[in-house]
């Protein structure tokens, strides 16, 4: 076998089922030594940003890492804004990234850069294999890396040359187990009951796998047992939510909102989440919006195990009965006259089946979907954690290819959804059962109230050129039927119910361009 073969055999045998590429010359001994391994699903993608968002949506849905195959600096340059995102939820990622062999790097080449800078800017583990005998023991360590707490970007460089040279017939050793996520020291927990026992004001703020229906439960549980606030992060890498299970309270995403949702706590305890920040700065606001006076305790970090931390918490004080869940919506007519974001959620409340996979990357529109859709059956919410924009399709595409008995919801704003269009084909081509929902307003609307935010001025025409997106007008249908998916195209509450209805009783994937109106 050569280099890339064994490689392959170790990433199979480690339990990496899925490759998400976009590979070039380097990685060649790459694709063959894929294609001709039967435990690896290789998926083509015709952009790297929608290499590194899918991987990342498999990985939030399984729970292990997809691998990426990219070819050299530029082409890991192009995933980067997605592995942000990535890093951000703390999803297991394994990248292989081909680079020019080893003794060609001398002659600056045309493509020849620092692969190993670009890859430390955003991953937790860089490796350059040192040979071919190496490759596939690097690959090995990837994949444990990846799987460290609660999940990391590793990034494996592979020179071409490795990947071609004959390695020696008896593999690595795969990887031991991967240690259980660390427990929360005495300390933090006495401390959190000491909190929770003294009478004031009090909150928990939730992140990470504390959002899982199983730890949500237990959170309620605390929460009824001692009247604390129990609180979500704003943008959650997996939400499960619905009728049924305990409601954590979103932390606002405006920073003045989060001051008032926050107003009169005393004491914030953070349980895989990090104290609340204002997303960006604005003149005259504050950046740090823990109330003042309000002392901040940590629980347990995200890497650490959240549900024997809150487990052990409800343990000590006495927290042994279920909070009240959701209750399912009450039967109500389907929504009628202009599609606001509210008609939208209402529609996914009475159509969504259970345990289907939202992607949010609805922007604006999705401040009004999300409240409307608390009472919808049972399912898991996925967001943009990092805040680059063009996460949402490739998302979408990700958890499709890690759930395929699941249904998959995109919600997408139309102007992110142009930074990663690509994905529609990689959807079509795979038959993701995955339905898009372009948000239309033709608009970066989001933009348009951070200008009068952050104060820059009275706007001018050429100003707001820079955030509209008409002229012309983008045509998702067409866009979405050249690439292969099914597309409908909806201008008010009951044409969308209706495509919706279609698409939910439908498998494979579709699109409706909802031409949305907001409130």
């Amino acid at each position: 076998m050569n280099g890339a073969e064994k490689l392959l055999e170790t990433l199979v045998a480690s339990g990496v089922e899925v490759c998400f590429s976009n590979p070039g010359t380097s990685e060649m001994q790459l694709v063959s030594a894929i294609g001709n391994n039967d435990g690896m699903r290789a998926i083509l993608c015709l952009f790297e940003g929608v290499v590194s968002g899918a991987a990342d949506g498999y990985g939030r849905m399984a729970d292990k890492p997809a691998i990426t195959l990219l070819h050299v600096g530029s082409g890991f340059s192009n995933s980067m804004a997605n592995l942000h995102n990535a890093r951000r939820a703390h999803t297991p990622v394994v990248n292989i990234v081909g680079d020019h062999a080893t003794y060609h790097l001398e002659y600056d080449a045309p493509l020849t850069s620092d692969v190993p800078a670009h890859a430390a800017i955003c991953s937790n583990w860089v490796k350059v294999s040192a040979s071919a005998d190496d490759l596939a023991r690097s690959g090995a360590q990837a994949v444990q890396a990846s799987l460290e707490g609660s999940g990391k970007i590793a990034t494996l460089i592979a020179p071409a040359n490795h990947a071609w040279e004959e390695a020696a017939e008896n593999g690595p050793e795969l990887p031991s187990c991967v240690p259980a996520p660390s427990m929360t020291p005495e300390e933090a927990l006495l401390e959190t009951v000491s909190a929770l026992s003294n009478g004031k004001p009090t909150a928990l703020l939730l992140g990470g796998k504390a959002l899982r229906a199983n730890s949500l439960k237990i959170a309620g549980r605390i929460a009824k047992a001692s009247g604390a606030r129990v609180l979500g992060e704003t943008f959650a890498a997996r939400m499960q939510r619905g009728a049924g299970r305990f409601r954590a309270e979103r932390l606002q995403y405006f920073s003045e909102h989060v001051s008032q949702q926050l107003a009169g706590l005393e004491q914030l305890i953070l349980v895989g989440a990090q104290a609340p920040v204002s997303f960006f700065a604005y003149p005259g606001k504050e950046s740090w919006l823990v109330p003042e006076g309000c002392s901040v305790h940590q629980l347990a970090s995200v890497d650490e195990n959240l549900l024997a931390a809150l487990s052990a918490v409800a343990e000590r004080i006495g927290a042994v009965e279920n909070a009240p869940g959701v209750a399912a919506a009450p039967s109500f007519p389907p929504p009628e006259g202009p599609l606001t974001p509210l008609a939208i959620g209402q529609s996914l409340t009475l159509l969504m089946p259970e345990n289907a996979i939202v992607s949010d990357e609805a922007a604006t529109c999705g401040l009004g979907i999300f409240p409307a859709t608390e009472n919808a059956r049972p399912h898991d919410w996925l967001m943009l954690t990092g805040g680059a924009i063009g996460q949402g399709l490739p998302l979408s595409l990700g958890a499709a290819i890690a759930c395929p008995d699941r249904k998959v919801v995109a919600l997408q704003a139309d102007g992110s959804a142009m930074y990663t269009i690509q994905a529609l084909w990689s959807i079509a081509r795979e038959n993701a059962d995955v339905t898009v929902v372009i948000m239309n307003n033709r608009s970066y609307a989001i933009l348009n109230i951070e200008l009068a935010r952050v104060g820059a001025g009275q706007p001018t025409p050429k100003t707001l050129s820079m955030l509209d997106l008409s002229h012309p007008d983008i045509d998702w249908v067409a866009l979405a039927e050249g690439m292969g998916v099914p597309a409908t195209r909806a201008n008010n509450a009951e044409e969308f119910h209706r495509q919706l209805a279609d698409a939910m009783e439908g498998q494979g994937p579709c699109l409706i361009e909802a031409m949305v109106v907001q409130q």
